[in-house]
């Protein structure tokens, strides 16, 4: 089977996603899961001291048991095009070497050695197989598969937020073709002797399992404002998640509809005045249900001159940043939705600036009102 990258022409690729142009009828998607060579194994137990990848992977990548789902992570269009490889050091429940993951079945093909130089502990790659998801969104893919991608990082992360395994550093800077993202979870004792430069961890606390095994995306319609401190903690987390890459707002509904951004002080501050959902509806690809939404945190920024590091860097942290903010925005008692696909969705111009630098890059729609609440009731 053949492995091998092929690079895109991001820049154009960007530009097309942004565009009035239509996708085509959908294509044979392939495998819902990479054939990776060689036979699986499964995830051995962890020992004393080791590092578990079983109980990381599953956590955070494994399908959902019963749920029909693929994978726990947001993905447009269910279309799951991402890809794991660990690059397994000492100090792991497997044995150091190159694997290839299967979420599906929830098990490890060896692929080779480990790289020279491997430290201690277990490093995630990502990738993605594009047809996955170019089979339903044609030209406008690429930029949902970088936003699918920052969510698998926000997964992993989270997960290895849980106790017994250490928190790692996500590396989403953009430089790289492939992989596009790495996690690297070093071993507990070994983070204590090494100094490492952390991000500044979003306000959020350590989840519980059955926390991350549950999380879902709710569906249409998401009706209610939240509350403004409810709205004011979700957009901080995001905000900080973001690492500075990106500008945040919130469009929001009754009883003043406005947009709103988070000040120096921590409170919610006027960015714009007027009903801008119904706008954001037509951005968003024609989904009619978010004129509806009680709010709709934006990302934004990634100017339309931007280069590929820049791309990858913005749409990789706004899909990080937006898994975090959705997970803070359930055990907020909110519905959350993420909303990925952004056409013509210049919100700078819209609001006055320049054109061409401040695109809608990731949102998230958010409701106090459970669809299901809304059938029972």
């Amino acid at each position: 089977m053949d492995l091998t990258y092929e690079p895109v022409d991001l820049v154009t690729a960007l530009a097309r996603a942004r565009s009035h142009e239509r996708p085509g009828p959908d294509t044979p998607a392939g495998p819902a899961v990479r054939a990776w060579p060689a036979p699986p194994c499964a995830l051995p137990q962890a020992g004393p001291g080791q590092l578990d990848l079983d109980r990381l992977l599953r956590l955070s990548l494994a399908a959902s048991n019963g749920s029909g789902r693929l994978r726990p992570a947001p993905s447009a269009g269910a279309r799951h095009p991402v890809d794991a490889e660990l690059i397994v050091g000492t100090g792991c429940s497997l044995p150091p070497g190159r694997y290839g993951y299967d979420p599906l079945r929830h098990r490890v093909h060896r692929l080779g050695r480990e790289p020279d130089g491997t430290q201690p502990g277990a490093t995630v790659e990502l990738s993605v197989t594009p047809q996955r998801t170019v089979s339903h969104y044609g030209h406008r893919a690429w930029p949902l598969m970088l936003l699918d991608i920052g969510h698998v990082t926000a997964a992993l992360w989270l997960a290895a937020r849980v106790p017994g395994i250490a928190e790692p550093v996500p590396s989403l800077d953009g430089r790289a073709e492939h992989p596009l993202a790495a996690l690297h979870f070093a071993l507990p004792q070994e983070r204590g002797r090494v100094s490492q430069p952390q991000p500044a961890s979003p306000p959020m606390d350590v989840p519980a399992p059955r926390e991350l095994l549950g999380r879902r995306s709710a569906p249409p319609p998401l009706t209610g404002t939240p509350s403004r401190d409810v709205l004011r903690a979700v957009l901080a987390t995001a905000v900080q998640a973001s690492a500075g890459e990106l500008a945040w707002c919130a469009a929001v509904g009754e009883p003043q509809p406005e947009l709103v951004e988070s000040a120096p002080d921590g409170t919610l501050r006027r960015l714009a005045a007027g009903e801008a959902r119904p706008t954001l509806a037509v951005w968003a690809g024609g989904q009619a249900w978010l004129a509806e939404a009680g709010a709709v945190l934006l990302a934004y920024g990634c100017p339309s001159d931007a280069g590929p590091p820049l791309i990858r860097r913005a749409y990789l942290r706004a899909g990080f940043a937006v898994h975090l903010a959705q997970m803070a925005a359930i055990r907020h008692g909110l519905a959350a939705r993420p909303v990925g696909s952004w056409q013509q969705a210049d919100l700078g111009a819209a609001l006055g600036g320049p054109a061409g630098r401040d695109w809608i890059v990731h949102g998230l729609a958010l409701g106090t009102t459970h669809p299901d609440e809304e059938k029972t009731s």
